[in-house]
């Protein structure tokens, strides 16, 4: 289940929303005027996702090669 919180949370529980992102390595939802703004995670989190997107990118790129080889 997503954590989801509002704007005003994350102005007033700064610290407990970073606590939360690094511990669990999961992203917090923020909402604004009801409606989702923002997804706020770990800088960690972010380079192992981002990481984890670049072999994909890698893969694919493979993948076509050896598609057009045949």
């Amino acid at each position: 289940m997503p954590t989801i919180k509002s704007s005003t949370d994350l102005r007033n529980s700064y610290n407990e929303i970073s606590t939360f992102c690094h511990e669990s390595r999961e992203p917090v939802f923020i909402t604004k005027n009801g409606r989702g703004d923002l997804a706020v995670m770990s800088i960690e989190t972010y380079e192992m996702l981002n990481s984890k997107l670049e072999q994909y990118r890698l893969l694919d790129d493979d993948h076509a090669a050896i598609a057009a080889r045949d």
